[in-house]
């Protein structure tokens, strides 16, 4: 019997998933431990589960090597952000974006701004990870500076950076979607316009009333002047320091390939903090391995300011290499297609297919914690669905973001939570209900969904007996 003949009942898969809530939860929750370990224990069950149903150990290997290849560009990505944070931070380029944003930037406006900013910046650039671990340190400075929840500022930096990285032609999200669904990569983002649009502006308009509350809250002026003075001390502030994050968005305009420009903009740093900042070679060769420590004597700039380097990513990636190899079992042993299926055969119309994507897509962001297995997944089990039902492939490919890409970070245990963990030192629980755009957009694709409004049909393929029929005709 071959590999693909053997199959994983529906009660395993359940049991497998389950196992993983459970662990995680029990973990999390009661223990406050890491998500490594269930995730890890979860990966060992579903493979002993799956060798018990027939299949070979070297047949799951090959499933966890591939899920892991997938991402490789991804886990590299991560250790440059690592160097970019803590070249950045030494050379004094977050330090100044802070320093001139809490001198610019007024609370009523802030939340408004910062989702702007992080927008444009995730735009041109293409990747939401590179812009909270830039920009988005800077604007959580800015936001604990004029008193704000750190929730409510990384809720927005949230939406902001997975818009620009959503709606952006250079995001590898942005590609995968539309190769998984066999859509063209414009259509993909025109099309997506319908959704990402209204729920974009409703994001905007909720920053906007939250602002109105903090415009009448007193600002520490003292705080503020101590933080500025901090920095005075720390850094040299310059407004040449700006021109970095810039060169970088022109290096992206000018499609510099993501590594390379993403190393590029780590030796900015460098050459800012040999420049600026007078640090040594050995100085900059630690805080790219370790990160920049520094004890200024001010808690509030020392938690802003200690962080960074190739280390600092460590937990993220081994949470990753975990959490993929969990995918590729999962995967390859068919078990989140058996329960998938379930879902399929009560989807009868447009909407009620739509909308088991987007819980498709959900449920594989909850079960795997990788934002790719979340597009890859759906996006192959759908595809042939989505053209047998006259529905245009650019249908599935906009659903597989508006819950694949968004949902992704609202995950306590995915690979985007612990990046973003590490960088903006916010946990999930704290900015989820303030990422408006990642809650708001599913929602708005299932109500177009059930509407019919924007969904483009095309012509269904004939099967065997039409074919028939319409040649004897």
């Amino acid at each position: 019997m071959s590999e693909s003949a053997r199959k994983v009942t529906f009660s395993q898969a359940v049991f497998v998933f389950l196992f993983l809530i459970i662990s995680l939860i029990t973990t999390i929750v009661i223990f406050k431990g890491a998500p490594h370990v269930p995730i890890l224990a979860a990966a060992i069950v579903a493979a002993v589960i799956a060798v018990k149903s027939g299949y070979k150990w070297e047949f799951i290997e090959e499933g966890i090597a591939e899920t892991i290849k997938m991402s490789t560009q991804a886990i590299l990505i991560l250790l440059i952000i690592g160097t970019i944070i803590g070249t950045w931070i030494l050379g004094g380029i977050v330090p100044t974006m802070i320093y001139y944003g809490l001198r610019i930037l007024s609370p009523g406006i802030f939340l408004i701004a910062t989702c702007l900013i992080c927008s444009i910046i995730a735009l041109a650039t293409g990747s939401s990870w590179s812009t909270a671990g830039t920009v988005g340190i800077a604007l959580m400075g800015v936001g604990m500076g004029l008193g704000i929840s750190p929730g409510i500022v990384a809720g927005a930096i949230i939406s902001g950076s997975y818009f620009g990285d959503k709606m952006s032609p250079l995001s590898d999200t942005t590609n995968l979607a539309p190769a998984m669904a066999g859509a063209d990569i414009f259509d993909h983002i025109k099309h997506m316009i319908y959704t990402t649009g209204p729920s974009y502006a409703i994001t905007l308009i909720i920053y906007g009333l939250l602002g109105i509350k903090f415009a009448g809250k007193n600002i520490d002026a003292n705080s503020i002047d101590l933080l500025l003075n901090t920095f005075e001390k720390q850094f040299t502030i310059t407004p040449i320091l700006l021109i970095p994050p810039v060169l970088v968005i022109i290096m992206v305009i000018k499609k510099i390939p993501a590594m390379p420009g993403l190393i590029g903009s780590s030796l900015l740093g460098a050459i800012c903090a040999a420049v600026f900042q007078g640090a040594g070679l050995s100085q900059i060769i630690a805080v790219v391995n370790g990160g920049y420590s520094a004890n200024t004597g001010v808690e509030t700039v020392d938690k802003l300011i200690n962080r960074g380097g190739i280390q600092s990513m460590m937990w993220t990636v081994s949470l990753v290499l975990i959490a993929l190899s969990f995918a590729g079992i999962v995967e390859k042993t068919g078990m989140i297609s058996i329960v998938a299926e379930k879902i399929l055969k009560a989807a009868k119309s447009d909407g009620s297919l739509i909308t088991a994507t987007i819980f498709t897509c959900i449920f594989t962001n909850f079960t795997t914690g990788v934002q790719y297995v979340a597009l890859v997944l759906p996006g192959r089990m759908y595809k042939d669905v989505y053209v047998e039902r006259g529905l245009h492939p650019k249908n599935l490919s906009r659903t597989l973001e508006d819950s694949g890409t968004l949902v992704a970070p609202l995950v306590p245990w995915s690979t985007d939570a612990a990046f973003l963990i590490g960088a903006l030192g916010v946990g999930p629980m704290a900015y989820a209900p303030y990422a408006i755009l990642n809650l708001v957009n599913p929602i708005v694709a299932i109500i177009l969904g059930y509407t019919g409004w924007t969904i483009e049909k095309i012509d269904k393929p004939m099967d065997e007996k039409e074919k028939i029929s319409s040649l004897e005709a």
